[in-house]
């Protein structure tokens, strides 16, 4: 037996010991000890295991607060850093076995660590330039970005062959449609899961919140939930072109029209559309894509017509809904004054996207504006390396869903729909941190831009000079 095998089971054997006496203090803790074991050493044992599990729990668990369940840590965080030890233990025993480490950074990774600096050490070291107090709130906010390059590092670390794409693509539409259903059964009032989402994914623990007509799902955030249906579509659409279980593809699909309306949101009906566009412009399929589309938003509208009239009764004087006219509102109140004023968006304010609400303790304001979140947080060269990323990887992932027909082409497909959508929401949220919406936009950018299965010449924004 190697080494490397005589350690893992010397380190099992003694966490076991471990883990009995624990089981005598505290069993919740040994058994949630047990569990992370098992996945760590499963992902030891199976790479693409990381990649299958983060993108299976995320949808489902991604919505619980901050301390909630495990101290200091959502518990997707702690997912994403137990898949990642995997993945690192993986790689010492391939090291060890002499097996030369493979990973090269790509322009994409260039274009991330760009997008994670700008919105992080910058506005820190701005901060500190101007003698302002740095609070863990800014710390926090600015890792945020940094964390979502983790899941990119850790899906493409992960996922080897083509056939682990298209698994990983089936498991994003079954996490997919498992939100929507939850999402459609709470605004339809179904006692128990509205009880559940109420005790574990309630925002600023404010029940009233998952009981107001919003499907807000296991996301716990309506803005999200319909983004990541507008996305998925794009992966069922993709499916679907490839002629295989047509029938169970159009059930999805209509599952996941109907939780996009039942996310109550006007920015999620925009996100719709952008979705249908875009991948009706990639594949040229605009025509059927409306043809498809079209009857199943109208069912949807009928059969969650009292949260389509709790919206439209929401709308203001201005004929904006009362939660745009809100976020005007705030924004000229809260932020812009000082975002405008001093040059401050030149390089940023703070990383810290919220101000506290005046005489209510633990409420804040959040920014509600894509592109002021920008300006707020990074200033210029935090909007400017988000422009290239959008533009450039556009053009990457369209080049590649174009050369391509197999499950490389469907991420690269899902992933520019990702990437329209997101640029598109930016104009109502920062639609590039929200949760749910950005693990899924990461994770399908690893998917469908892998430097061991795209070669770069396929996704390169110019050719080489002398290739056709």
């Amino acid at each position: 037996m190697r080494r490397p095998e005589t350690a893992i089971l010397v380190l099992g054997g003694l966490l076991a010991v471990l883990g009995g006496a624990a089981a005598q203090v505290a069993p919740e803790l040994a058994a949630a000890g047990a569990l992370a074991l098992v996945v760590v050493v499963a992902v030891v044992a199976h790479p693409p295991a990381a990649a299958y599990v983060l993108l299976a729990t995320t949808p489902l668990i991604v919505g619980i607060d901050r301390g909630a369940v495990i101290p200091a840590l959502r518990p997707s965080e702690a997912v994403l850093g137990l898949v990642a030890a995997g993945l690192l233990g993986r790689a010492a025993i391939d090291f060890a076995r002499g097996r030369p480490l493979t990973w090269r950074p790509t322009r994409l990774d260039g274009a991330l660590v760009a997008l994670a600096v700008a919105g992080s050490v910058l506005p820190l070291a701005w901060m500190v330039a101007r003698g302002r107090a740095i609070a863990p709130d800014d710390v926090l906010y600015g890792l945020q970005l940094w964390k979502y390059y983790a899941v990119f590092l850790v899906v493409r670390a992960a996922v080897r062959t083509e056939h682990e794409v298209l698994v990983c693509l089936w498991i994003c539409v079954a996490g997919a449609v498992a939100v929507a259903a939850v999402g459609i059964a709470q605004v339809a009032g179904v006692g128990p899961v509205v009880h559940v989402l109420s005790t574990y994914y309630a925002p600023f623990d404010d029940a009233s919140l998952v009981q107001n007509l919003r499907g807000s799902s296991t996301i716990a955030a309506p803005q999200a939930v319909a983004d990541v249906m507008a996305i998925t579509l794009a992966i069922v659409a993709g499916l679907f072109l490839r002629g295989r279980r047509r029938g169970l593809l159009l059930a999805c699909a209509g599952v996941l029209v109907f939780g996009a309306v039942a996310a109550g949101q006007f920015s999620g009906i925009v996100a719709l559309l952008v979705a249908c566009l875009a991948i009706g412009v990639i594949t040229r399929t605009l025509g059927r894509q409306f043809l498809v589309g079209a009857p199943l938003l109208l069912l949807a509208a009928i059969a969650l017509k009292p949260v389509i009239d709790r919206r439209i009764a929401g709308l203001s004087d201005s004929g904006l809904p009362a939660s745009w006219s809100g976020r005007l509102d705030n924004l000229q109140t809260h932020f812009w004054p000082e975002l405008f004023s001093g040059f401050n968006w030149v390089l940023g304010v703070r990383p810290s996207p919220r101000v506290p609400v005046p005489g209510t303790p633990g409420r804040y304001v959040f920014i509600e504006s894509g592109h002021t979140w920008l300006l707020w947080v990074g200033g210029l060269p935090l909007l400017l390396a988000f422009a290239y990323l959008t533009v450039a990887g556009l053009a990457w992932t369209t080049r590649v869903a174009r050369a391509r027909s197999d499950a490389l082409g469907l991420a690269a497909t899902a992933s520019c729909t990702a990437l329209a959508v997101v640029a598109v929401g930016m104009i109502f949220d920062p639609h590039i941190t929200l949760r749910g919406t950005a693990e899924l936009f990461f994770a399908l950018l690893a998917l469908a831009l892998h430097p061991r299965l795209v070669p770069a010449r396929e996704w390169a924004v110019r050719p080489p000079p002398g290739t056709r």
